[in-house]
């Protein structure tokens, strides 16, 4: 039995917090070069900021709005490092005395993709072991397909048109057919049904589907998918009924959790974002929101969970995580796994 194929999560996955001081620096400790970062200052009201290797590192995108890509060199990193990056002194990762967290993410091999797909990449970068990969691709405005070489059918796909449009989000146990709906990043919205969005199509071992839809493959505009394949010990995207209890929902993940993002389905609710290092105690309650430029601290306490050596659990009845018969939908990703690939059992809870 196969407990899990990454021992050391960190390989692939890194939280960092640090604080800003507006000087030309360099990020490190991250333990590999990123090809994804997602960042987030805490402590004042400023936009999420999406860098990533296949688009370069001074080209930014913010999960909170529908903008178009960003590309003033000045703003963001002006490079990848590699342990981390580098970032100059008006970049909006380092604002002076901002508390700023990023997540991050490793992919990293660029040629040899598989798959017969309708639509070329232009560029791209994937890692199958932890599976992640970032496409970039020229809409055609018509029905089509796409390699994203996983070597298994991605569980989450989260795409962008880089001349501006919403965010559009795939996750596989979003309702009973979710080939068929999407979930919108940058807004609260619940899920909507749309066969435009995916062309009504499941991904497969290599390659995933989009429709018509200006915002997954307008023609001649730009577009890029972050795809994420679940991995067993490092990565779960899955579902739970919320309970409306205060002693709430147990989800189980098979690991540790390092990052969760959550999100109600069935009604509006922001993208809830916890992770272990801005937390790194029980009860976790500091968060930010994918689709809100505020601080941590625009959102209260009153949506809290508990990191597990197993998986995580709803401490609150809030609309984002917990209310009575709402479906939610996840992301998580591993501090270390339950039992790692000898069989033994390295966790313990916090």
């Amino acid at each position: 039995m196969a407990y899990t194929t990454i021992d050391d999560p960190g390989l692939y996955f890194n939280t960092i917090i640090y604080t800003g001081d507006g000087s030309t620096k360099t990020i490190s400790g991250v333990g590999f070069q990123p090809d994804l970062v997602w960042g987030k200052g805490r402590n004042s009201s400023s936009d999420h900021a999406l860098i990533d290797s296949v688009r370069g590192a001074t080209k930014e995108l913010s999960s909170n709005n529908n903008g178009v890509e960003d590309t003033n060199s000045t703003s963001y990193l002006t490079g990848f490092t590699s342990d981390g990056y580098t970032v100059n002194s008006s970049s909006n990762l380092n604002v002076n005395t901002r508390t700023q967290v990023n997540w991050n993410w490793k992919a990293g091999t660029t040629s040899g993709i598989s798959g017969s797909p309708s639509i070329t990449p232009a560029s791209y970068s994937f890692n199958a072991t932890a599976g992640f990969s970032i496409i970039k691709w020229t809409g055609t405005g018509a029905n089509a397909t796409l390699p994203h070489g996983l070597g298994v059918a991605p569980a989450v796909i989260i795409i962008k048109n880089l001349d501006g449009g919403h965010w559009r989000v795939y996750h596989h146990k979003n309702t009973s057919a979710p080939e068929t709906e999407f979930l919108e990043l940058s807004d609260t919205d619940a899920t909507s049904d749309d066969n435009t969005a995916f062309n009504d199509t499941a991904p497969t071992s290599t390659l995933f589907s989009v429709g018509s839809m200006d915002e997954t493959n307008k023609n001649t505009e730009g577009i890029i998918a972050y795809c994420f394949a679940e991995k067993q010990g490092y990565s779960k995207f899955g579902s739970y009924t919320g309970n409306g209890n205060a002693d709430g929902t147990f989800v189980y993940t098979g690991f540790k959790p390092a990052f969760i993002i959550t999100k109600r389905t069935n009604s509006t609710s922001h993208w809830l974002m916890m992770d272990n290092k801005r937390d790194p105690f029980n009860v976790a309650d500091a968060l930010v929101v994918a689709n809100d430029s505020d601080s941590e601290s625009n959102w209260g306490t009153d949506r809290k969970i508990d990191f597990l050596s197993n998986g995580f659990k709803a401490r609150s009845t809030s609309t984002g995580l917990n209310v009575s018969g709402s479906s939610y939908i996840y992301l998580a990703f591993a501090e270390s796994p339950f039992v790692n690939s000898a069989g033994s059992v390295p966790n313990n809870a916090r």
